[in-house]
């Protein structure tokens, strides 16, 4: 018998997307393609903790990898609601905030579809 190894990775995230990411309106959560993200695998858990509280945490199943090159790109690809936003320019402008053009480039994005383990 052959067991698969599962990768998990742990990330935070900020009280709110944390929020709709453990009620399940979020289930795409975007970040650059840098090496950490580049681990990730369809199949493996991630386990997600809240920024300002650690001991508060979740796991959830990777269930596809939107990979692009920027995220303009990736948001005209996918509906911006399963990423916690009502519009793209909603979504633009945090991203803008958190992830300048110069990173996306250098790095690609990533738009980690999940699910939660129950």
């Amino acid at each position: 018998m052959i067991l698969k190894i599962l990768y998990m990775t742990k990330m935070h995230l900020q009280i709110e997307h944390y929020n709709q990411v453990k009620n399940g309106r979020k289930t795409i959560e975007l970040r650059l393609f840098d090496e950490k993200r580049r681990q990730i695998k369809v199949g493996d858990l991630l386990h997600f903790y809240n920024a300002p509280n650690a001991e508060d945490i979740f796991d959830t199943k990777v269930v596809k990898l939107h990979n692009y090159s920027s995220f303009k790109e990736l948001c005209g690809k996918i509906d911006c609601k399963k990423c916690g936003f009502e519009t793209n320019d909603e979504l633009f402008k945090i991203l803008e905030k958190y992830y300048p053009e110069e990173k996306q480039k250098e790095f690609g994005v990533v738009g980690i579809e999940i699910e939660i383990c129950q």
